[in-house]
């Protein structure tokens, strides 16, 4: 079963033409045919109709589109790396391409930053006063068309913001992967982009840990002064406030990162509280829960199976509200001292998606060198990634079903 899109262009020169396939990964080819009527003039007055471009492919080859929303240095490429770990196939820039690419090609994902949809280089957003979280110097229509037409199965050439230099490059070529993850700071800002999401998470870091961690980062590792970190984060906070941090009330899971509760006072950031807020309702998706779903419960783990130091682990799941969403919340406290140890935890756990016993365990003993891997932003981001390949799994099963449900109606 094909689908086929329209779209209208500008004017070519020949009556028709065909594009050249291109080979989806289910093995059809993928075509666009043009079509243009010339204009045609009789007593003087003259009418013309614009091209019509009508672009074929697999109706089940579509592509599932995740989002994922975080401030700078909140931990997305962390993220990241876990997610397409999950589908196998280690996430590279593309092979050939520009060196400074932001993008990540795995076997099945596709990791496209969305920095590299603005509007305005370094230069330019210092000239007119803006920064980088600031609408204005993004271009939500382009990233609309863009991310619509891939979903489609349709190829762009995406721009590329350089990191390095501030400034615009030139385009690459993203062709339609099974699974595109939008990440950056407005994945959720704009409704049209919103509405292509087949699913959404936002990192939330709370302003504490946040602070403790760039303290830790541009510190330690960049030379950088308590006084100039501070004033970068004021900087950001008035657009961070404005216009990241309203899009988590659209997300269908939240990791929400906090102090922990453990320890009086503590204010090093280095045991944390984390909370995985999984809005209810969400098709394909079915929340995670601790012993019995939709009860209120406390568990502090530690003991003869689980190996807890000073300050321990504490569990906390049941039902809520956010945002006026009807929510289920797991909630981790404290940190692991080994992992191996954390399949305990997990045989606790239900709606995991995971295919064998113990995949939640592997995948964090896989990337125990991973920052998070011994508390609950690894074990949550883990699970997240597992829930997100059991969604593309149902998305695409479901598909499937379709056409073969309507031959035989």
């Amino acid at each position: 079963m094909a689908v086929c899109s329209a779209y209208t262009t500008q004017s070519l020169n020949s009556t028709c033409s065909i594009s050249t396939p291109a080979k989806t990964h289910l093995g059809f080819h993928q075509k666009q045919v043009v079509f243009y009527r010339r204009s045609s003039k009789r007593g003087g007055s003259g009418s013309s109709s614009g091209p019509c471009v009508i672009t074929c492919s697999a109706g089940d080859s579509q592509t599932v589109v995740i989002g994922l929303a975080a401030d700078s240095g909140c931990g997305k490429s962390t993220f990241m790396r876990r997610l397409t770990s999950v589908f196998g196939g280690a996430a590279e820039p593309p092979k050939g391409g520009n060196p400074d690419s932001n993008t990540l090609i795995s076997d099945m994902t596709t990791v496209i930053c969305l920095d590299d949809y603005h509007s305005l280089d370094r230069t330019g957003r210092k000239e007119k006063g803006v920064t980088a979280l600031d609408p204005r110097a993004n271009d939500f229509d382009l990233m609309y068309e863009q991310v619509k037409a891939i979903k489609s199965g349709v190829a762009v050439d995406k721009p590329i913001y350089n990191h390095v230099t501030g400034l615009l490059d030139p385009p690459e070529l993203i062709k339609p992967p099974k699974i595109l993850v939008i990440e950056g700071l407005h994945p959720m800002f704009d409704e049209r982009v919103r509405d292509l999401l087949d699913f959404s998470i936002y990192l939330d870091i709370s302003n504490e840990v946040k602070f403790a961690w760039k303290i830790q980062r541009d510190m330690a590792e960049r030379g950088h002064s308590l006084e100039s970190i501070k004033a970068s984060i004021e900087a950001r906070k008035p657009d961070f406030d404005a216009y990241i941090d309203p899009q988590k009330k659209y997300a269908d899971a939240v990791i929400e990162v906090l102090p922990t509760q453990l320890i009086p006072d503590d204010n090093e950031g280095k045991v944390l509280r984390v909370r995985l807020i999984m809005k209810e309702g969400v098709k394909h998706f079915s929340p995670v829960y601790l012993f019995d779903e939709g009860s209120t419960i406390s568990w502090i783990p530690c003991g003869r199976k689980l190996t807890c130091s000073y300050p321990g682990i504490k569990f906390h799941y049941g039902p809520d509200t956010y945002f006026s969403n009807e929510v289920s919340i797991l909630e981790m406290d404290g940190q692991f001292d080994r992992l191996d140890e954390l399949i305990y935890v997990e045989s606790h756990l239900s709606n995991i998606s995971t295919k064998f016993y113990g995949e939640v365990t592997q995948q964090m003993l896989k990337h125990a060198d991973f920052p998070g891997s011994n508390n609950g932003t690894g074990l949550f981001q883990t699970i997240v990634g597992l829930k997100i390949r059991d969604l593309y799994e149902q998305i695409t099963s479901s598909k499937t079903a379709a056409p073969l449900e309507a031959t035989k109606a």
